[in-house]
């Protein structure tokens, strides 16, 4: 897609949308390419099962006596 700088002023909302088809946008200035505009990289989420916690505790051992060892103590003895 070309845009003019007007365009780009007026009509925002098509811009936008010509991005989230991941179409290039070059924006003209009097006619003469000033830049292209390209749609940013999708950045997938990871799953919770694939943070290190689900692995590292043992089955047999309880939740709350894992997150004690994971937290510390509240007051540290030195």
């Amino acid at each position: 897609m070309e845009a003019t700088v007007v365009d780009l002023r007026y009509h925002m909302n098509d811009v936008l949308k010509a991005l989230e088809r991941n179409e290039s946008v070059s924006v003209l200035y009097r006619g003469k390419l000033k830049g292209v505009l390209r749609p940013a990289a999708r950045v997938s989420t990871p799953k919770v099962r694939a943070h290190a916690f689900f692995g590292s505790r043992s089955s047999s051992e309880c939740v709350e006596k894992t997150m004690e060892k994971l937290r510390g103590g509240r007051y540290r003895d030195l």
